[in-house]
């Protein structure tokens, strides 16, 4: 694979935890009495952010949701790069992304992952995942996020205290998921919806990283707030790259296939943006904003 598709790949993929939107978390620790709201507990930041995300309700009844838009990225010749992420419960991903006509797609079907992408030749090269994109995978929370029923996912969370982020002040809490990793998360303190995310990786030379992950530009889809750019960077020095939701479909017709190993179960290695499940949301009515 030539360097700016190896560039591509490795982006994929942190384009991929960009849509960790989903992967945030709160849970039911006895929370540290700092807030600018004075009483709050770290269950009461949960479920005001769940009221601001427009209610728990509403979401348990998202079963699938595709995203539609494109990639702003400085780490790659080609400035914007259309992809399109579908997401079926229980945490079912697949995420594919173009580039001179050519799509590599990361697929999990909820206990496996492969990534498909063109190799120097033009034809598919598929791998599995590698041991850190299947724990990220697996500890992915999709649909709703594990603020959703956090109690039941078996998340724990303590807040630390209150940050500046961006000129707003936010909650800065610690996240510990079930198989004890911790990340962090902010939740602005007036708004109560998230702004920003952090969570440590290694860079493909095994060196430790922070990913830093950026909310903005929250919009109403069918009552649900959800952020239309999602900006992701490693590091304060390095550039970011954005990810702009242009369409969003909720609910649409998605088959099981759509998560299995490419190549299996009668289908071929091609990959196709996903606009036959998003052509079907839109014949059904949703609204595709």
């Amino acid at each position: 694979m030539n360097p700016p598709s190896n560039r591509i790949a490795r982006w994929t993929f942190s384009a991929y935890i960009s849509a960790g939107l989903f992967a945030l978390a709160l849970a039911q620790e006895p929370a540290v009495a700092q807030s600018s709201e004075p009483g709050l507990s770290a269950a009461q930041i949960v479920e005001k952010n769940a009221a601001a995300r427009g209610g728990a309700d509403a979401w348990r009844k998202i079963q699938t949701m595709i995203w539609v838009g494109h990639v702003e990225s400085g780490n790659v010749a080609v400035p914007t790069l259309p992809f399109v992420l579908e997401l079926k419960r229980p945490n079912k991903t697949r995420f594919e992304i173009t580039v001179l006509n050519q799509v590599s797609v990361r697929v999990y079907d909820g206990t496996h992952g492969w990534k498909l992408r063109p190799n120097r030749n033009g034809k598919p090269d598929l791998q599995p995942y590698t041991p850190d994109e299947q724990k990220f995978a697996h500890e992915e929370q999709v649909i709703d996020g594990p603020l959703i029923d956090y109690q039941a996912k078996g998340i724990a969370v303590s807040l630390e205290g209150i940050d500046d982020i961006e000129g707003h002040k936010a909650y800065r809490l610690n996240v510990r998921l079930p198989s004890g990793a911790s990340h962090r998360m902010w939740v602005d303190a007036e708004t109560f919806l998230d702004v920003k995310y952090d969570r440590e990786t290694r860079s493909a030379m095994g060196q430790p990283a922070t990913i830093s992950v950026f909310y903005r530009n929250y919009r109403s889809v069918e009552g649900l707030q959800i952020p239309a750019v999602i900006e992701t960077g490693v590091g304060a020095t390095q550039p970011r790259n954005k990810l702009v939701i242009e369409k969003i479909a909720l609910n649409p017709p998605m088959e099981d296939w759509r998560f299995a190993k490419p190549g299996t179960q009668g289908r071929n290695n091609t990959v196709s943006i996903g606009a036959d499940n998003f052509q079907a949301a839109r014949g059904s009515g949703r609204p595709d904003r």
